[in-house]
């Protein structure tokens, strides 16, 4: 096996005297020592475990793509999430994650997600209604729901009652919350056996999958087609014919709840935070969105023709990247640019930084969306990248630029304070986001 060659070293000194700062908020830690030692450096957490945090976007571009063979994720996913979601497509890995990316693939193609739109565009409506004007409010929660419910309606469509909605949201954001607990405080891990806090989430999670089951069961014996995400997945047929088990459905189903409103509402949250303080980008908004609600009735061709409601939701992102962090593990010895990285090597790839890099982005830290009206940039990973890239990205977009088309040409938004406050968990959220919304 080569050695770690090249690449400097953060002492387990430096990390334990910063540990109550890091659990709080690591960013501030990593932008500190990127900028001291370089783009990528090796930190030293004791009992012999490393992780090597990168902002090298060539680095990420060839292990996410070009040399993705030689790449799996961590255990972050393959174990510690998946202990609480199952084995779907976020958290499983070789000949398992390709049968069912595979299977999956066609349920989120671009022409598959059109037969969603008016569910979809009824529920960001009905969510859109929690909008108050007479005070400032915290957006997070409405886009919080909003996310889940959109998910909900498109794998469901009206089959399921608001009590297993809720029940479900509460026990998606408690695992959530249990897990970051874990990954953060390493170190007390024996408390949360001894303690049975995660028992108790795991608990949780078996509920979850009771009620999804009883869902999945009773959909099957009605024989109706609601032509919804539930019937898509159910419709699916592996190669050799023979469909998904119900414990395999429910994994993916539960990852579809994680994945498609956790990171939907952090960046919805996002957007509207820096539209409320440049109210000039949202006028573009409402001439786009009021121009395009003119010339056609397709909700598919309202969407393309909000182009720029789009770019405004893209730099929101790179700002803001909901998945902050892209983890890898290389299955075997590799070398890039002159560093050495032996098998078993843990990567994180800092996204939040990588995308306010003033070696790949002019002005990094200004909000300007006219950047992305030119050819994506291979700097640029709020889905991720290469085979892995999320799988729900068309289906994310289409409910962004429809909430933020909803809601731009309803009211004008302005903020009452002057930071964006943010709240690195397994994603980036935001935190205290109160803005003032009124009736145009």
């Amino acid at each position: 096996m080569k050695e770690t060659k090249g690449i400097p070293t953060v002492s387990r000194f430096r990390f334990y005297t910063s540990a109550k700062r890091i659990l709080e908020n690591p960013l501030p830690f990593h932008h500190e020592k990127f900028e001291k030692v370089g783009d990528t450096f090796r930190l030293n957490l004791g009992f012999n475990r490393k992780i090597i945090f990168s902002r090298d976007s060539g680095f990420a571009e060839y292990v996410l793509q070009k040399n993705q063979k030689n790449y799996k994720k961590s255990e972050i996913q393959t174990r510690d999430m998946a202990k609480y979601l199952g084995h779907g497509l976020l958290t499983a890995e070789g000949e398992h994650w390709k049968k069912q990316r595979k299977l999956i693939q066609p349920a989120f193609h671009k022409k598959q997600l059109v037969s969603l739109l008016g569910s979809m565009h009824e529920a960001i409506l009905e969510e859109l209604k929690k909008i108050r004007t007479d005070a400032p409010m915290d957006i997070f929660p409405v886009f919080n729901d909003l996310a889940f419910q959109t998910v909900v309606k498109s794998l469901f469509s009206e089959a399921v009652g608001q009590k297993e909605i809720d029940r479900l949201q509460y026990i998606t954001e408690a695992a959530q919350k249990m897990l970051v607990r874990e990954l953060r405080q390493p170190y007390l891990t024996w408390w949360f056996k001894l303690s049975g806090s995660i028992k108790e989430h795991l608990a949780l999670t078996q509920e979850a999958r009771e009620i999804l089951k009883a869902i999945i069961e009773e959909r099957k014996k009605s024989g109706k087609k609601e032509d919804d995400l539930l019937d898509m997945l159910l419709d699916s047929r592996y190669e050799d014919g023979t469909a998904m088990t119900e414990e395999q459905l429910i994994d993916e189903i539960l990852i579809l709840f994680t994945a498609g409103h956790e990171t939907t509402s952090n960046a919805l949250t996002f957007t509207c935070e820096l539209l409320a303080r440049h109210p000039h980008e949202q006028e573009k908004i409402f001439a786009e969105v009021m121009a395009a609600k003119q010339e056609t009735d397709s909700l598919y061709e309202f969407l393309r023709k909000c182009s720029y409601t789009q770019m405004v939701i893209e730099e929101a992102m790179r700002l803001y990247p909901p998945a902050y962090f892209i983890d890898r593990v290389n299955l075997e010895d590799d070398e890039f640019e002159g560093k050495t990285y032996p098998k078993g090597s843990s990567l994180l790839f800092n996204i939040y930084e990588i995308h306010r890099h003033p070696k790949y982005w002019e002005a990094p830290e200004e909000f300007r969306p006219r950047r992305f009206s030119e050819a994506k940039t291979s700097h640029y990973y709020p889905f991720g990248a290469g085979p892995r890239k999320c799988i729900g990205n068309n289906f994310a977009m289409y409910e962004m630029v429809l909430t933020i088309a909803g809601l731009v040409s309803k009211y004008q938004i302005s903020g009452v304070k002057d930071e964006i406050e943010i709240q690195p968990l397994i994603t980036l959220k935001p935190k205290n986001a109160f803005l003032k919304f009124d009736a145009r």
